[in-house]
């Protein structure tokens, strides 16, 4: 036993509710400390320190990574303090984003933990004068069990401090933990009381504000500016020109105006009366209307064939029956409720950065590049983060700030307007997909072709890259488990006038969407149950091969050994929704229902709504029911937390998700224009089961949002007999 308990976790609530944003071990522990890794810290006084190397959004991760590396130690966690880790190598990769806190790190964290654990059973046991296999540390203490009598953790921290640490590949783990630990998060009490402090709340001594006028179109730079008029608001500290975006966008900042004031309101208005006149872009004049057009056009011919089986054409051409559709998703916003922000302090002989960032060693080597500092010159603080979903792993607005602190000689911090954010950041990749099937005399289906033209986050780090990566293609199509002779994919290169990057489940919320919609039709068209149909196309249970999937499977980057593409996974969410949901049963008058199933981040999720149509027009939807089967959990609370939010984030997307690209510029600037769902459209509930039997763990963040918005869509058909093929459908 650990001596995990929930009472215990919540007691811990207090100590560990604020962000503790230290450094490497060496930096903070004195002599008697015991310091086996870089993830523990245990005093004489028995306090405990577990560091969260990732950053927290709402996700539970600084819960999570403490419970396990506590159920390895047998630690209490009432006497545990979370410390928030830098950005520093020391910590491994600390990026958070692509589901990878828990599924990239269990073992690893089991194994720190487990270090700390050998080294106090050893001391432990010698204390007590008994073998080391009679001992046991459980409830903060090495217990000798025969005798009932045991030595506090914080009495052993001195000897542990003086005993060689053991190699983290030679210990023992326990037993495995309990499948999703019924505990609470850890940050509860600071969210709530309001002590948590995001990037915006940082307030250091003598700082200042500065807002950033970017050029409205990507490629374009500052000719000419007067900053007369700002420089005469009361407050103005500074109008600085930043250095103009060069080659690829990468994470640098575009360049622009700066105003720096001693407050946000201050800068924002001196902002609005700088008069600049900017260059001509090779964007100028790039709409969505007149890319649409192109890439409607160019998936109804062949193109660049990236993978497939037998021979797709021919079999449609002599298929007894055929069904094709296109389907289109709009760029789209992160639209996180917290906008970019970032602090910096330049010091004699470094930087100090507070941002609410997820990639704090890519801020750290971006800053000292940007400043003309060794990367150990930089310290960057993470602070919680207002929601992400991907923006804050482009840390472009930190190198802004540090740049800023540099000319200024002031702590400044930048904070980016929400405009900035809907006009200026990083956008979703827009999509048009054509399918087509060809089906037997008896209805099984013979053909499948793929044809997708999106453009490729690559442009953002390679002028000359306009065509999708294989690691695009492996996020819901190289990785679709068809049970079909004759497949097709092919890709058609898109130009891009803005910069892509990866939002929550990436180009997963394109395909699934494609591809959710298209088994629907086929079943309608067959007039058979969807799920059937899913389960006849994607065929028995089995483990499908690189052979059998007619090429290479990225997989997110995990080994097929130990995470396969498990078509009995498929099969077993799309029974267990289907029985949850009463999916084969009447649904209540004026409603219908939709279903869907995606495998993403290595974990299977099938989602069913019930949707009316709402007053204004277009679909309402009242209900969600969603079974996942992630693999091993750790912590439940957040599991079914991420796929009840998956709900939200999908159905927004859906209804109403669309940036709009007018003579080269982003149209919308805020939630007017773009809606996020309201309170009022939120479903009156959503169900979540979670499968797990013992794989290795999957990610949970992003999986459940893909099949959310083909569900909708599926359900609006049943409903009305009205196909939707383009999104939002309501706008």
């Amino acid at each position: 036993m650990s001596g995990l308990s929930r009472r215990g976790f919540l007691l811990g609530l207090a100590a560990s509710g604020a962000v503790a944003a230290l450094g490497p071990t060496g930096a903070w522990a004195a002599p008697a400390d015991f310091v086996p890794n870089v993830w523990l810290r245990l005093v004489p006084d028995g306090t405990l320190h577990l560091t969260c190397n990732r950053s927290e959004m709402g996700q539970g991760v600084r819960s999570s990574i403490p419970a396990l590396l506590a159920f390895e130690l047998g630690a209490s966690l009432d006497r545990v303090v979370v410390v928030q880790a830098d950005g520093d190598p020391v910590y491994g990769d600390q990026n958070t984003d692509g589901s990878r806190s828990i599924r990239n790190q269990y073992d690893k964290l089991r194994r720190m933990g487990a270090v700390g654990r050998t080294v106090l059973e050893r001391v432990g046991a010698k204390r007590l004068g008994v073998p080391v296999s009679a001992v046991v540390c459980r409830d903060h203490a090495v217990v000798h069990e025969a005798s009932g009598r045991s030595v506090p953790f914080g009495e052993l921290a001195d000897a542990a401090a003086r005993s060689k640490a053991p190699a983290p590949e030679s210990v023992t783990l326990r037993e495995a933990p309990p499948q999703g630990w019924d505990l609470p998060v850890v940050d509860t009490a600071a969210w709530v009381t309001g002590r948590a402090r995001f990037g915006a709340d940082v307030v250091l001594d003598g700082q200042c504000t500065a807002v950033v006028v970017r050029p409205p179109v990507l490629g374009s730079t500052v000719a000419s500016f007067d900053a007369a008029a700002a420089q005469a608001v009361p407050g103005v500290v500074a109008v600085l020109e930043l250095p103009p975006l060069s080659g690829a966008p990468t994470f640098q900042p575009l360049g622009g105006i700066a105003v720096v004031a001693e407050d946000t309101w201050t800068a924002k208005k001196a902002s609005e009366l700088l008069d600049i006149t900017w260059t001509a872009s090779p964007h100028d004049g790039a709409s969505w209307v007149a890319d649409l057009e192109a890439m409607r056009a160019a998936v109804e011919t062949s193109g660049n064939r990236r993978r497939g089986t037998g021979d797709a054409d021919a079999a449609l051409e002599t298929a007894a029956s055929r069904h094709s559709a296109t389907y289109v998703v709009p760029h789209l916003a992160h639209a996180a409720l917290e906008p970019p922000a970032a602090v910096a302090r330049r010091t004699e002989d470094g930087c100090e950065i507070w941002a609410s960032v997820q990639t704090p060693q890519r801020a750290r080597g971006l800053v000292a590049k940007a400043l003309g500092l060794d990367e150990e010159a930089v310290t960057v603080h993470v602070t919680y983060l207002g929601a992400a979903f991907g923006r804050k792993s482009k840390p472009d607005y930190v190198v802004e700030a540090a740049w800023l602190a540099d000319r200024v000689g002031r702590p400044v911090r930048v904070q980016w307007l929400r405009e900035d954010a809907m006009r200026q950041g990083y956008v979703h990749a827009s999509s048009v997909q054509r399918l087509d099937a060809g089906l037997d005399a008896d209805g099984a289906v013979v053909a499948w072709r793929h044809r997708l033209a999106e453009p490729t986050i690559g442009s953002t780090f390679d002028a000359s890259a306009h065509e999708l990566r294989d690691s695009e293609l492996g996020q819901g199509v190289d990785d679709l488990p068809l049970h079909v002779p004759n497949v097709a994919v092919e890709t058609h290169p898109v130009q891009e006038h803005l910069r892509i990057g990866w939002m929550r489940s990436v180009y997963n919320i394109n395909h699934a969407f494609a591809v959710g919609s298209f088994l629907d039709e086929l079943a309608h068209a067959r007039g058979v149950p969807t799920p059937d149909l899913v389960k006849q196309v994607f065929g028995p249970a089995r483990i499908v091969t690189e052979e059998e999937a007619g090429g290479p499977i990225a997989n997110y980057g995990a080994s097929l050994d130990e995470h396969p593409v498990n078509v009995a996974r498929h099969h077993r969410v799309i029974d267990r929704v289907r029985a949850l949901s009463g999916f084969d049963q009447p649904a209540p008058a004026g409603r219908a229902r939709g279903f869907a199933v995606h495998r993403s981040f290595l974990t299977y999720v099938a989602v069913v709504v019930e949707v009316s149509k709402a007053s204004g027009g277009g679909p309402r939807v009242e209900r969600a029911w969603v079974v996942a089967d992630p693999g091993r959990i750790v912590h439940q609370d957040r599991v079914r937390a991420q796929m009840e939010g998956a709900v939200i984030f999908g159905a927004t997307l859906a209804l109403h998700g669309k940036l709009t690209l007018v003579d080269g510029k982003v149209a919308e600037g805020n939630f007017r224009d773009y809606r996020l769902l309201r309170m009022t459209e939120a479903p009156r509930s959503i169900e979540v089961e979670l499968i797990t039997e013992g794989e290795a763990p999957g990610g949970v963040g992003e999986p459940g949002v893909p099949p959310v918005a083909p569900a909708i869509a599926n359900a609006w058909f049943a409903l009305t007999g009205e196909r939707v093929r383009e999104l939002p459908m309501r706008g």
